[in-house]
């Protein structure tokens, strides 16, 4: 055994787990913090036998394997953290809105906002692991500052509440938990509408239609989305960047959402296939009024024309019009596609990826596949969608590729 590449696994996951080296050590069976930094540096007075690895594994609530073979090659969000988000988010206070168990002072409101913007960036930079660890706590801080704070400083600490709750949805879909995503989505529209922000209220509609529709309720979340459009749509060009970027991405989601339903084996479907392009030109419509001397990523939309059409893209995808989203993703520029935040680029690429593989060119779904992992790794190993497609590509067989694709698999975890 490797005794230091094995201390610095336990390193890892202990520091991932939130333990310090004295709680850990007392997991352990009552271990000493000496004894534990000897176990961490690969020191031979620190015993590595078997069965003491298979007790660090408990504790740490992880597969022996994780301590056993080579570090992953990414960090992906487990289930451990996973559900230390949902019991944040499904915890008293939360839930209710008060704060009565903690005396602490909430942050100040300056703090708590950079916090949030902090979590976003890690969002669009695929950081996603990072966020299992930041969600929960920031979830209890900007409750806590809703509940405790007064007057203007109350109706930001809403906004900020909003965008951790916005935040909780997005990342919730990442890691493959619908149900999540819609109950944080719900909890963000109600957040939105104490902040008195229209382009607060809008940018929860979205994810909340994002949300339902991965949950599987694109019917309705084309409705909400639409419906939430209209209503805000007053204030919302009067905003600027923020305001059209948000009333923007409301059409993009209605687009998504009814390219989703169009799916369906019932006769609506045919209508919601037929809104799916009506709905992505009221986006381009907004793009344009956007223009570019606009902010391409307001609250963190990544709204632009070029955004447009990689909805299109996704659209023409989910429609199994394959050909069809190919032709569209040709016409993105290199030079457009990389003036949006990485998770976009990634997502894209998967995108096209199924695209490929919709047109029957498998060994160019696999050479996308492994763009879109060299510019976000984690959207790649790491999402259940993109590994179901290399699965599907793994049963369709790729040709020249299939080496490529075999060690795709087994980065992303995929038995052989």
């Amino acid at each position: 055994m490797d005794r230091r590449a094995i201390g610095r696994r336990i390193n890892y996951w202990r520091t991932r787990r939130n333990f310090t080296q004295a709680e850990f050590g007392a997991l352990m069976g009552g271990r000493s913090k000496r004894w534990v930094q000897a176990f961490e540096a690969g020191d031979r007075q620190a015993d590595p036998r078997l069965s003491v690895l298979e007790d660090a594994a408990r504790v740490l609530r992880i597969d022996l394997f994780a301590l056993l073979a080579d570090a992953p090659t990414v960090d992906c969000v487990d289930p451990v953290e996973l559900q230390r988000i949902r019991e944040a988010l499904q915890s008293h206070d939360v839930l209710t809105g008060t704060d009565d168990t903690d005396p602490a002072d909430p942050l100040p409101i300056d703090a708590l906002r950079g916090r949030v913007i902090h979590g976003w960036t890690s969002f669009q930079a695929s950081h996603f692991a990072s966020l299992g660890r930041l969600v929960p706590d920031l979830l209890v801080a900007a409750n806590r500052a809703a509940a405790r704070h007064t007057g203007d400083d109350q109706l930001a600490a809403y906004r900020s509440l909003s965008m951790v709750l916005q935040l909780t949805e997005a990342a919730s879909i990442k890691f493959g938990d619908g149900a999540l995503a819609t109950i944080a989505g719900h909890r963000a529209v109600a957040a939105a509408e104490h902040s008195g922000s229209a382009v607060i209220m809008a940018s929860a509609c979205r994810h909340l239609a994002d949300a339902m529709t991965n949950d599987g309720q694109p019917r309705a979340a084309a409705d909400f989305a639409v419906t939430a459009a209209a209503r805000l749509e007053p204030d919302l060009t009067a905003r600027g960047a923020d305001g059209l970027s948000t009333l923007g991405m409301l059409y993009l989601k209605a687009a998504l959402a009814r390219a989703v339903a169009a799916d369906r084996d019932d006769q609506a479907a045919i209508h919601d296939a037929r809104a799916v392009p009506d709905l992505l030109d009221q986006a381009d419509g907004h793009a344009a009024e956007l223009g570019d001397t606009g902010d391409n990523n307001a609250l963190f939309t990544a709204f632009s024309d070029t955004n447009v059409a990689i909805y299109r893209v996704a659209a023409h995808v989910q429609l199994s019009q394959g050909a069809d989203a190919v032709a569209v993703a040709l016409n993105i520029t290199d030079d457009a596609r990389a003036a949006l935040p990485r998770e976009r680029r990634a997502h894209h690429l998967a995108d096209l990826a199924r695209a490929y593989t919709q047109a029957g060119q498998r060994e160019k779904a696999v050479d996308t596949l492994l763009e879109a992992e060299a510019e976000a790794a984690e959207e790649v190993q790491c999402r259940p969608r993109t590994q179901r497609l290399v699965d599907d590509l793994r049963l369709l067989g790729t040709g020249s590729a299939e080496g490529r694709l075999r060690a795709l698999a087994a980065r992303c975890g995929l038995p052989g």
